[in-house]
């Protein structure tokens, strides 16, 4: 009973105060101008801290222990490993992915979607993969964002959300793998 009613508080606290709003009740430090699409923050939420203008996307895991340590048990019992996270400023962290303990991702970093990231991330870089790897430049990103995308002031607000989608969209499609095979 008391699961379940922990459960509808937790969604309550969700609904009324975003996900944002409830990362910041359990104990995640978070900064200004965030955008915060998760509500599972593990089992140490105040081990997390969120910097300025940082995104984090749907599905992504941040973890602040080790887990396996669990199996290593002895006369002094089970070991524990716990370690923060710290999340600088002006990052985006793509869909599903996973943080571990003791990373640290400094300012202006772009993590790719899916990545799983092991290690801390320097400045200025964009990363991606399985364990994630150095992929690019977050100052070539923006350059080429500049240049290429369209702007806010773009946004037609006389017109609907589709039709100023349909205007900006680009049709350009990815290029095809490279098949080494033929």
């Amino acid at each position: 009973m008391k699961r379940i009613f922990n459960l509808f508080y937790r969604l309550l606290l969700i609904s009324t105060l975003g996900c944002e709003g409830y990362a910041k009740k359990i104990g995640v430090k978070i900064g200004k101008n965030c955008r915060i699409y998760i509500s599972q923050f593990g089992t140490e939420p105040f081990l997390i801290e969120i910097g300025n203008n940082v995104t984090i996307t749907s599905g992504v895991k941040i973890i602040t222990h080790d887990g396996s340590t669990w199996l290593i048990n002895d006369e002094k019992g089970r070991r524990f490993l716990y370690k923060k996270v710290i999340i600088r400023n002006n990052v985006f962290i793509g869909v599903n992915s996973i943080i571990l303990p003791g990373v640290i991702i400094e300012d202006n970093v772009i993590i790719a979607a899916g990545s799983v990231v092991t290690k801390s991330i320097p400045s200025g870089v964009i990363v991606g993969g399985n364990p994630a790897k150095i992929i690019g430049s977050y100052s070539e990103f923006k350059k080429q964002a500049i240049e290429n995308n369209f702007s806010k002031k773009d946004w037609d607000s006389s017109k609907d959300y589709r039709t100023n989608i349909l205007q900006m969209l680009d049709k350009t499609p990815k290029p095809y793998l490279e098949n080494k095979f033929l």
